[in-house]
């Protein structure tokens, strides 16, 4: 007998059923693996070379290695990108740190390989600059980042920025593709391929 109107007849049913569109998918064991093995990867890369290029580099002139494509010369960045910021590296420290826990913060759904290499290379820049500015001079979260890689009419980079380069160009395709991190596609979007 029904006690109520619109009460259960079973004392087994539950308010949430397993389809519950409320209910938010956990991550895909695959994707974390990718995630994790990129970031692992491109940020191991990204610190053996700085060391590298300040036990090689430092105090020398400009090495060319193809021509004049590519040379390698060091220089420490208290900025951003393209020296932008000088005078804000506590902030940028900050904010890289506030970055570096949103990618984990969204990790926490990722369903999509395509988000998890786009979002590991992007934790791989992320720590690997900050790394930098916590641990080199001239001080505890004001470090200068090492730069070493220099282009014809472009601002001395690092590995560290590659990935973040990377890391945008996967995520805005990503987007125009209409994927979400959790590997669902929006509405609208080519149903062509998926991940």
């Amino acid at each position: 007998m029904q006690a109520a109107r619109g009460a259960s007849l079973n004392s087994s049913d539950s308010t949430t059923s397993p389809t519950d569109p409320v209910e938010r998918p956990r991550a895909r064991p695959g994707a974390l693996v990718v995630f994790a093995v990129i970031a692992a990867v491109g940020y191991t890369v990204d610190v053996v070379t700085k060391v590298l290029a300040v036990q090689h580099l430092t105090g020398r002139p400009p090495v060319q290695v193809v021509g004049d494509l590519v040379t390698l010369y060091l220089a420490r960045n208290p900025g951003a990108a393209f020296s932008t910021g000088t005078s804000y590296t506590l902030v940028l420290t900050c904010v890289a740190i506030a970055a570096a826990v949103a990618v984990l913060w969204t990790v926490r759904r990722l369903r999509s390989t395509g988000w998890a290499i786009g979002l590991g290379f992007l934790m791989a820049g992320i720590l690997g600059n900050l790394t930098d500015r916590v641990f080199r001079s001239p001080g505890f979260l004001r470090g200068h980042v090492v730069d070493f890689v220099q282009l014809p009419n472009w601002p001395i980079f690092n590995v560290a920025d590659v990935c973040i380069n990377i890391a945008a160009g996967v995520l805005i395709l990503q987007a125009v593709r209409g994927m979400s991190v959790n590997g669902t596609r929006s509405r609208g979007a080519d149903p062509a391929g998926a991940s």
